[in-house]
């Protein structure tokens, strides 16, 4: 007899709600959740993939020890002791630091590894901790601790109630979101529009995004902090500038209109190819618009002045009445505070407390940037990494430089893996720990619903019962750290107190039902606080109503107030000065900047083992303006090498005007020729490793992330 079952989709920031039905073991159908408050019946075609990763045949289900370049099955005491004896063996005659951890974006949809995986994780105590978040949003996390007191009060759209919507190098129509929680964006910019508001994106490339908005401007990579300046200054300049109801809260307006002052509209067109009158344009529709926003994403973080931009992206929102204001950018009051909760996790924020060993970079939240863990691999010396823990990540595709990375993988001690497959990463590793599916566990999303444009709360519990030999991977990470006997973190702290089967019996759930209750929706709201019990009862999910102003009271900052000029990004305006003149050449002189893009079916590197989401035609091409093809003898379909300072692909090239002459464009995520990797369908259709081409070395000097977008490529045809 078939039965639906209701949950949240994880394989994108959107949380689709989603109705299963299944008979048996069989899952029949997968359909959008009609009754679930927040998407409305609405999926992508990603939701469907769930199906096909429970039952992919090339995911393990036992643990892989590797014995030289053969692989063996074992059970897990063998494989959970030989790790616990490698790793403290490591510990104890090279010290803490000698053991490096990476931890991949699956984590923000996984509640068993945000809550007792970080037990693991952080207990550590190493400072060569790393994850995806250097290569994606640091920018942001930064900008939001300076300002505003904290890295996780990274504000989002209210976009259910703009009028006015600026997209800055970000396409939320293919991402559903991305740092903004939004199922069905290509039906709330048509919703937009449809109440007489606008929606303009700016981009190298006219995107899925830009095709439905009202108007598209090219950009040059890179330019984003000038395009941003130049409006700060039209506002300035014109007396657009209004505060609101935060006007008193704000700190530091002259300095920004001084830091301002240099970068007219005129004086920046030829740098970004945006022309004055369209900046100008622009800076007056914001300031007239009661209800505006503006937002940027990965464009405008992956580039090297990803921190001034983000920093810029908040003034103008705050200059303009739009920070934390119904329509514009605003903090999320979700069920679960990941500030309240994240010391308790380990999660402790802080800045430029220490640095990498090699090239002194510093430190963000706990973590060095992953541009740093191949030299911290490769080079001798106290702290040298000589271990390495990977958790739900494949930074031999999404780090810069991947091909160096694995000839360092390759010379390590030893490597473990928490991961359900073979890949171009895990490869490397001496074992792999393959937790259950994301069927057969609960799930909750704590870290995205943070960043939800609309309060809501939804929990699942397991849909399939697991094999009595499979392990889920937070049960992963607690067997481990008992066998470690790792120094505590306030978690840890807990788990001394506790039995290791009394910790397993507590389970995420039981992290859960704190955090409900003791966050804005729990105890303080009486009879009608959040509990597990009534999200169990409520299986489609709890809506909790719109965003809503929390500024001032909710800064972090010390004395309550918006920080509008940091010392840091001001120092940081004569290097972007100094870059303009070189920046306004690109295209202009023949030469080509490469930008990455994604596409609707695919996330990453990870959902390339499905049969659904690569059919059609090939994804994997480089996007390329007619008039740059020609003027390289290429034509449509033709093979190109694209080169840069490290590395060299060969790829299809595909023409199109919906790029920006002097700028090309490949999707991130693929390269999956890799013979020792066991995912056969990917491997099929492999495409090309675009972070091959990225140089490790290539960073914004205030954040660390890395450079992924603007970077100098030659290109040539592939003579027969």
């Amino acid at each position: 007899m078939a039965t639906t079952h209701y949950r949240s989709c994880t394989l994108c920031e959107a949380t689709c709600g989603v109705a299963i039905e299944v008979e048996g073991d069989r899952i029949l159908s997968i359909r959008g959740d009609d009754a679930d408050p927040f998407s409305k019946g609405y999926i992508c075609p990603k939701a469907t993939a769930l199906a096909d990763l429970h039952t992919d045949p090339d995911r393990l289900r036992q643990p892989m020890i590797r014995e030289g370049t053969t692989w063996r099955t074992a059970d897990w005491d063998e494989a959970l002791d030989l790790v616990a004896t490698r790793l403290r063996g490591i510990r104890a005659e090279h010290g803490k630091d000698a053991i490096g951890v990476y931890q991949g974006n699956p984590i923000a949809h996984n509640l068993g590894l945000l809550t007792f995986g970080q037990l693991l994780m952080r207990s550590f105590g190493t400072k060569n901790a790393f994850s995806a978040t250097s290569v994606d949003q640091l920018p942001h996390m930064l900008a939001a601790m300076q300002m505003f007191g904290d890295q996780l009060f990274m504000t989002v759209p209210d976009v259910d109630r703009t009028d006015y919507m600026l997209i800055i190098g970000g396409n939320p129509l293919v991402s559903n979101g991305s740092i903004m929680t939004a199922p069905d964006m290509k039906g709330r910019l048509a919703a937009i529009r449809a109440r007489g508001g606008q929606v303009i994106v700016v981009d190298p490339r006219r995107t899925e995004t830009a095709e439905v908005a009202d108007r598209h401007l090219f950009i040059r990579p890179g330019t984003d902090a000038l395009f941003l300046l130049s409006i700060i200054h039209t506002l300035f300049a014109e007396g657009l500038t209004d505060g609101g109801r935060l006007s008193p809260h704000l700190d530091g307006v002259e300095a920004l209109r001084t830091a301002a002052q240099p970068y007219a509209p005129e004086a920046t067109a030829a740098a970004t190819g945006i022309a004055a009158d369209e900046v100008k344009r622009i800076a007056r529709e914001l300031a007239a618009t009661p209800r505006a926003v503006v937002y940027g994403r990965m464009g405008l973080c992956a580039q090297e002045f990803g921190g001034t931009a983000a920093w810029l992206l908040y003034a103008v929102n705050a200059i303009t009445g739009h920070l934390d204001e119904v329509g514009g950018m605003m903090l999320t009051t979700p069920a679960i505070d990941l500030v309240q909760l994240a010391p308790r996790l380990g999660l402790h924020g802080g800045f430029g407390r220490w640095k990498s060993r090699v090239r002194g970079l510093p430190e963000f939240g706990g973590e060095l940037p992953v541009s740093v863990l191949a030299e911290e691999i490769e080079t001798a010396g106290p702290g040298q990494i000589r271990a390495l823990v990977v958790c739900a990540g494949n930074p031999a595709l999404s780090a810069p430089n991947g091909p160096r990375l694995e000839r360092a993988f390759d010379t390590l001690e030893f490597m473990v893996a928490i991961d359900p497959y073979l890949n171009e990463t895990t490869r490397h590793a001496h074992v792999i720990l393959p937790p259950t599916s994301s069927l057969e566990r609960a799930h909750y999303d704590v870290a995205l619903a943070s960043f939800s444009v609309r309060n809501v709360a939804k929990y699942s519990p397991p849909m399939f019962e697991r094999r009595p030999d499979a392990r889920h991977d937070w049960e992963i990470a607690l067997e481990l750290w008992a066998r470690l006997k790792l120094p505590a973190n306030p978690v840890g702290r807990l788990a001394q107190r506790a039995t290791v089967a009394a910790l397993a019996k507590l389970g995420p759930e039981g992290v859960l039902e704190v955090g409900l209750r003791s966050g804005p929706w729990g105890l303080r709201r009486g009879a009608a606080s959040l509990s597990m019990a009534k999200l169990r009862a409520a299986p489609h999910g709890i809506d909790l109503g719109p965003l809503e102003p929390r500024f001032p009271a909710r800064l972090g900052t010390r004395d309550k107030r918006i920080k509008l000029a940091p010392q840091l990004y001001l120092e940081d305006l004569p290097r972007l000065a100094a870059r303009a003149v070189e920046l306004s050449r690109t295209g202009a002189d023949g030469s080509l900047v490469l930008i990455g893009r994604r596409h609707l079916r695919s996330n990453n590197s990870w959902l390339h083992n499905s049969q659904r989401l690569v059919k059609g035609k090939p994804r994997c091409t480089l996007l390329m303006h007619p008039d740059d093809a020609i003027a390289r003898k290429l034509a449509n379909g033709d093979s190109a090498r694209l080169r840069s300072r490290t590395g060299e692909i060969k790829v299809p090239v595909e023409l199109s005007d919906e790029m920006m002459r002097g700028v090309v464009s490949l999707p991130h995520g693929w390269g999956h020729d890799v013979a020792e990797a066991r995912m056969n369908l990917a491997s099929s259709r492999p495409g090309v490793n675009l972070n091959a081409l990225f140089d490790e070395k290539a960073r914004d000097p205030l954040s660390g992330n890395s450079v992924l977008s603007g970077v100098e490529v030659q290109i040539r045809a592939v003579v027969g």
